[in-house]
C-alpha cells in the first residue's frame, strides 16, 4: 500500500469563511500564493455560496480570476447548488466540491432539503461538471455526529457514499464537522469505506473541536486513508454547525507525517510562513500547535 499522502488545503475557503470581518481580497490571494509556493498542489480557494449566507465568500469571482497565473495547482471551489456551479464554471478550476450531510436534520436546518432531494440536484450537476472537465468531490458533512440530532449511524454514511459514487462523484470526502469523532470510530468507518468505495476515492476532513483531530488523522492513515483535507493555522469552523471549531492544522498534519517518514511534498518552512500569515488574517483563536513551538527560522525542524 502506498505510504505517501495528499493534502488538500481548504484554508482559503473553510478556514476563512467563518470570519466576522471581511478579509481584503488581495490578502486572500496572497495566502493562496504562499500555500502554492509551499508545495500544496490541491487548494480549495473559495465558495460560490450566496453572499448573504456567507459574506466572507462574496469575492469568489475575484479570487478565481486571479488563479490562472499559479502553475501546478488544482484549484477547487465549493458549489452549493446549480447557480453556484454556473458561477464557478466560468473560471479555469480543476475541481468542484458539493456538500451534503449524512444527517437529515442538518440538511433540513441548513438547506431545507432532504438528503434525497440534495442527491437528485447533485446528479443533475455531475454531467455539467464532467463536460467542463472538472473533477467532482462529494463531501459528506456530519459523518460522525450532528449538532441537531446527535450521533450519525455509520451505515448511513456508507450508503450515502455509494449513492454519490453511483451518481458520478469522483471522490468522497468524509467530514467530522463538529469534531466529535474518536480514533476507533474513525478507523472503523474509514476501513469500511475503503472496502466499499476504494482507497483512492476517499479523503478525510477533520475539525479539532475536542483536540482529537491529529489522533483521528493517524487512525485514518492506519486504516488506509491517504488524502486529508486540512486548513493552514487550524483556522475555520462551520457557520451552520453550532459549536464547530477550526480544522486540523495543515502544518500539524504535515509535521506528523514527515516525522513518520511519510512524504507530503510540502516545504515545511514555507508552510509555517503561510500559517503565520493566515493566523494574522483571523480574529479567531487558531488551533494549530506546531506553529507555536517552532522558531521563526524553523531551525528545530529535523525530519
Amino acid at each position: 500500500m502506498n505510504r505517501d499522502v495528499t493534502i488538500i488545503e481548504v484554508g482559503p475557503r473553510d478556514g476563512l469563511q467563518n470570519e466576522s470581518g471581511f478579509i481584503p481580497t488581495e490578502k486572500k490571494q496572497q495566502l493562496i500564493r504562499m500555500l502554492a509556493d509551499a508545495g500544496l498542489r490541491r487548494i480549495e480557494a473559495t465558495s460560490f455560496v450566496h453572499p448573504g449566507r456567507v459574506p466572507q465568500m462574496a469575492d469568489a469571482e475575484e479570487i478565481c480570476s486571479s488563479l490562472d497565473g499559479i502553475a501546478g495547482v488544482s484549484f477547487s471551489a465549493l458549489v452549493p447548488n446549480r447557480k453556484g456551479f454556473e458561477r464557478a464554471a466560468r473560471f479555469r478550476l480543476g475541481e468542484v466540491n458539493w456538500v451534503t450531510s449524512a444527517s437529515p436534520a442538518f440538511n433540513r436546518t441548513n438547506i431545507n432539503q432532504t438528503i434525497e432531494q440534495n442527491l437528485e440536484a447533485f446528479g443533475e450537476l455531475v454531467p455539467l461538471a464532467k463536460a467542463a472537465g472538472l473533477l467532482v468531490r462529494f463531501s459528506i458533512a456530519t459523518s460522525f455526529g450532528c449538532p441537531f440530532a446527535g450521533r450519525v449511524n455509520p451505515d448511513d454514511v456508507l450508503q450515502l457514499s455509494q449513492k454519490a459514487l453511483a451518481a458520478g462523484a469522483d471522490e468522497i470526502a468524509i467530514a467530522d464537522t463538529i469534531g466529535i469523532a474518536v480514533p476507533d470510530e474513525v478507523y472503523d468507518l474509514c476501513s469500511r469505506l475503503i472496502q466499499a468505495c476504494g482507497q483512492d476515492r476517499l479523503s478525510l476532513h477533520l475539525h479539532d473541536t475536542r483536540g482529537l483531530a491529529l489522533a483521528n488523522t493517524y487512525a485514518a492513515y492506519t486504516a488506509g486513508i491517504r488524502t486529508f483535507e486540512t486548513a493552514v493555522g487550524g483556522l475555520g469552523g462551520c457557520p451552520f454547525a453550532p459549536g464547530a471549531a477550526g480544522n486540523v492544522a495543515t502544518e500539524d498534519v504535515v509535521y506528523l507525517f514527515e516525522r513518520m517518514k511519510v512524504r507530503t511534498g510540502i516545504e515545511f518552512s514555507k508552510l509555517l510562513d503561510a500559517s503565520e500569515y493566515a493566523v494574522g488574517l483571523s480574529m479567531r483563536m487558531p488551533l494549530g500547535r506546531i506553529r507555536l513551538v517552532e522558531n521563526k527560522e524553523h531551525s528545530t525542524i529535523a525530519y
